[in-house]
């Protein structure tokens, strides 16, 4: 498998509050875009990643003990743990109320990309040459999408296209939705915080993944160089994951 991850400051923001894990030996990847003031976004993506890394096993790929917890159990239970320490957090520090966190996760299971989320921080697979979106935002312009209240372009332009419905740290047992998605060799996967697709349209993310296809070191350098080419105006934070015929044998 190749892989790569990289995250950037921007142009405008004075601190980096995305935090991301890759872990190549269990093939589990995340990314969190951290939410509220004085510093305590980049607390909140720190505790969620943090316990990640702790509560998601490191044999969890291979694990062959029948009575151990299915993937989707373990993946759903360390993401909520990871909210009850954020929740617990603000209880016990108050200027820190009101931080939160966004969450996307891939896990390399057999043949399976187990996908998980919270807000609106996006994975995408780009198939022989073709881009999908694997997740929907949790945010009120994707609900007025949903609604036919506004087009894909107004939604990307919106005032309010920042506002997210779900979080992490914003209520005691957020819904986390999961997601399958068969991987096939070939296959190129990318996480990234909304601060690459908030500044760059999904046919700039498709021709940027089909030109360094081989290479997601690049593929992850020329993202966060087209979004702060268009203003930067928040941290940029992306994973790519390419599938390579031995990884689904």
């Amino acid at each position: 498998m190749k892989v790569f991850g990289k995250t950037d400051v921007g142009k405008r923001r004075a601190n980096n509050q995305d935090q991301f894990v890759v872990d190549r030996d269990l093939q589990f990847f995340a990314i969190a875009d951290g939410m509220g003031g004085h510093a305590a976004g980049e607390v909140a993506s720190q505790i969620a990643i943090e316990t990640l890394v702790e509560r998601i096993p490191a044999n969890g790929r291979t694990e062959s003990d029948e009575t151990a917890p299915q993937p989707e159990t373990r993946l759903v239970e360390a993401i909520l743990e990871g909210n009850r320490r954020i929740c617990e957090s603000v209880t016990t520090h108050e200027e820190r109320r009101g931080m939160g966190t966004t969450l996307v996760t891939f896990w390399h299971v057999a043949d399976n990309a187990l996908i998980g989320h919270v807000g609106d921080s996006r994975a995408y697979r780009l198939r022989e040459g073709q881009l999908d979106r694997l997740t929907e935002d949790h945010s009120w312009v994707e609900e007025q999408v949903r609604r036919g209240v506004l087009s894909d372009e107004e939604a990307h332009n919106h005032p309010m296209r920042n506002v997210v419905t779900r979080a992490m740290g914003s209520a005691e047992s957020p819904e986390v939705e999961l997601n399958h998605a068969e991987v096939r060799p070939g296959d190129l996967y990318l996480l990234c915080s909304d601060g690459l697709n908030s500044m760059v349209s999904d046919e700039e993310i498709r021709q940027t993944l089909a030109r360094y296809a081989d290479s997601p070191e690049e593929a992850c350098g020329g993202l966060i160089e087209q979004a702060n080419a268009k203003g930067g105006d928040d941290n940029i934070t992306v994973i790519v994951i390419g599938i390579e015929e031995q990884d689904i044998s």
